[in-house]
């Protein structure tokens, strides 16, 4: 038999039991709904998350209330991309066989979006979703009674989603995302009429709402824009029209008329009529915006390969964004010990979407920097560089004003001790959004002091995912007034990294770098705020985990359309990453640069040891709880009981099929003694291969192994 081109090693199905979500061509082929049942719930979540990644920068640049940070559509597209997510897990399930014959039910489905829904809402317009589709939820979810699939049953949804979201506002305020989904429910009680015809007629009343809210809130008129959180709701509908129909909603992009004129009622040309459609990023005249795309409107470049190494190598429209040091290499021999908790500093500050545990100091509760442990850094900046079409950002049109930090955590709570932190952060400070149910809640507030909100949590219950933005400091992407762009590196690496340790190295080595916590691995909104922070025109992907390719290719193809050639390298391992980083050369042509890296991750073997949690069938047999695993590319090859000595059983099969150099990275719970026993093993019987040694940090499995 041929041997296997390395770098086509990196392209090998390999096995997996992560979540996926559906390709937009299953998107497109799936059948049109007749009644609300788990498909169609299903359907409407991927089209809704379709809906907002293409109106994302639109909704982003026309974010000024309540805190003109920029990041609405970002945090709405990470909110329903959890709850598509969690809908995916349900029907795997059911394919797999661990779920009921036959597929989900619909109660199934709907509290799966509603529950990924509420633990990944992000920011104020992203809690209030997540409550509105809770609200959806609790009606659809009424099992056995088949009155709520059909009109009558959607009727019903949409009426207690604006309810519940309404009371889960401390200070609801008119022209705002509660007001666009009232006006859609009451649109909805008017409409007679199977659930496409329901859909639709919200879907109108939402859009007429959207248009009259520079009215209501003096924010908007000032800056001539419609509420973000409106906008957002108002694609998220067109999704569920195009769910029961089959038709795209039209008009999405449409401008109707200026700030003014949709104030007042009248149309732009004076004659008093008005036109709800839904207006672009900047409520102005329809001649002054004319062609300007908007969500559904940008072009579709064609992919181009990296010279036959089968990396997703994309191009389009420039836009600029964070910071990336491209030069450097990483080092390949003695011992390094990686940077350790908080080593992520200067690598996440500008992700408005953020993970647990960024940028900053790690401390308790009370310290705004990391409260809560190591939830500090998430710095989102309230000034925003000019947005997609031409169209200057909003967010410099009003000064930033009242509390200096949002605070954002997951609760395990009960109802009576929600009650009173309700009461105690409405105290604090504004913006306060409560919701969720059922022990499990998500606490969205704006306050000047972020460690009270968080003790505040931890009084009634156990807070956890903290995240914490500070408002007052400058975004590290975005240019202020009177600033020009900083001009982009030509070149940079985005790295995904299972620990703190890891990032350190790979920030050392030039890479921006994307940190997954062992059980929560970033969204493809994550890695393309990576993308935007390193700032480059050309950036290798390297997701480091054969479950993230598929995240990492959505992400690819959202860069494509703001100008940024992206070669996805589909690394299955940290080791593998880091010897593609090993060999980047910034200087060299961008193709000659993804071979050399693809090639030499493809040559590198990787393996692990892990603890097993449960009893488990394996591809070496049954395995118990606590029993040690060693993978060899992803399948068990080794079920031991002691870890030096799987480690050795692990390394040994790796050699015999020879090697240059092996790379050890250890986790925070290795025992002491496994580095020196491998190393010396290594010296004692495989002559002239070398050893190298980092501290990954907490990344999940208690060792890893590359061999090159």
């Amino acid at each position: 038999m041929a041997a296997e081109d390395p770098a086509q090693a990196l392209f090998r199905p390999g096995p997996s039991l992560g979540l996926r979500c559906r390709p937009v061509q299953q998107l497109e082929e799936a059948q049109v709904a007749q009644t609300f049942d788990a498909p169609a719930v299903r359907t409407w979540c991927g089209l809704a998350l379709r809906a907002l990644g293409r109106a994302r920068e639109e909704i982003d640049a026309i974010n000024v209330y309540p805190v003109a940070d920029g990041d609405t559509g970002t945090n709405l597209y990470l909110t329903v991309e959890s709850a598509v997510a969690a809908v995916e897990a349900v029907f795997a399930a059911h394919e797999t066989g661990a779920g009921a014959p036959g597929g989900p039910s619909l109660a199934e489905a709907a509290r799966a979006m509603a529950h990924g829904a509420l633990i990944g809402a992000r920011g104020n317009s992203g809690t209030i979703l997540a409550q509105l589709l809770r609200g959806m939820a609790d009606v659809l979810a009424v099992d056995g009674d088949s009155a709520h699939t059909g009109g009558h049953g959607l009727r019903t949804a949409l009426r207690r989603a604006a309810d519940s979201a309404r009371l889960a506002v401390a200070r609801p305020v008119e022209g705002t995302v509660l007001t666009v989904a009232a006006a859609a429910a009451d649109a909805a009680d008017r409409a007679e009429g199977d659930c496409g015809t329901v859909a639709r007629a919200a879907y109108e009343g939402a859009r007429t709402a959207l248009a009259a809210t520079p009215g209501q809130l003096a924010a908007l008129a000032r800056a001539g824009v419609v509420d973000a959180g409106g906008r957002g709701l108002v694609a998220v509908l067109g999704a569920l029209v195009e769910t029961f129909t089959g038709e795209a909603v039209a008009g999405t992009a449409a401008v109707a008329a200026t700030g003014a004129a949709a104030a007042a009622g009248t149309a732009p040309d004076g004659t008093g009529a008005a036109r709800p459609t839904v207006p672009h990023a900047r409520v102005r005249g329809a001649e002054a915006d004319a062609g300007v795309g908007g969500a559904g409107t940008e072009p579709e470049p064609a992919s181009e390969s990296a010279s036959g190494t089968g990396a997703d190598t994309v191009a389009a429209v420039a836009v600029a964004a964070g910071e990336a040091n491209g030069n450097g290499t990483a080092a390949r021999a003695g011992t390094r010990t990686g940077a350790g908790a908080g080593g992520r500093a200067g690598n996440d500050g500008g992700n408005p979407g953020g993970t647990d545990g960024g940028a900053g100091t790690d401390g308790g509760a009370g310290t705004p920097q990391g409260a809560g442990g190591g939830t500090g850094g998430e710095i989102d900046g309230a000034v925003e560089s000019a947005g997609p079409g031409g169209c200057a950002s909003s967010a410099s049109a009003a000064p930033v004003s009242g509390p200096a930090f949002e605070v954002i955590y997951l609760l395990e709570a009960g109802d009576d001790a929600v009650a009173r932190l309700r009461q105690r952060l409405d105290a604090l400070g504004d913006s306060l959004v409560v919701v969720g149910g059922d022990g499990l809640w998500n606490v969205h507030v704006h306050v000047d002091d972020a460690g009270a909100a968080v003790e505040a949590g931890v009084e009634v219950g156990r807070p956890h995912r903290i995240r914490i933005t500070h408002f007052g400091a400058g975004d590290v992407h975005a240019a202020g007034p009177g600033r020009p762009p900083r001009e982009r590196a030509q070149r940079a690496v985005v790295a995904v990294v299972p620990g703190e340790g890891l990032a350190g190295l790979c920030a050392e080595a030039g890479a921006t770098t994307v940190l997954a916590r062992p059980g929560e691995p970033p969204a493809s909104g994550e890695l393309v705020e990576a993308v935007r922070r390193a700032h480059a025109r050309e950036v290798v992907l390297l997701p480091n985990d054969a479950e993230l390719r598929d995240t990492a290719a959505a992400a690819a193809e959202q860069a494509r359309g703001e100008g940024v050639r992206v070669a996805l390298i589909p690394t299955r391992s940290a080791v593998q990453g880091l010897a593609a980083l090993a060999v980047h050369e910034p200087g060299r042509r961008f193709d000659e640069d993804v071979v050399a890296m693809t090639s030499a991750a493809g040559a590198t073997r990787h393996a692990e040891v892990i603890v097993a949690e449960h009893e488990s069938w394996t591809s070496a047999g049954v395995c118990q709880a606590g029993d040690v695993l060693g993978l060899i590319d992803g399948d068990v090859a080794v079920i031991g009981s002691d870890v030096v000595a799987t480690a050795r059983t692990i390394l040994d099969r790796m050699l015999a099929a020879g090697g240059e150099l092996v790379t050890l990275v250890l986790g925070d719970d290795a025992p002491d003694t496994v580095a020196a026993h491998l190393e010396r093993r290594v010296r004692d019987a495989y002559l002239a291969v070398d050893t190298v040694t980092y501290r990954g940090g907490r990344q999940g499995a208690l060792l890893l192994i590359g061999v090159e």
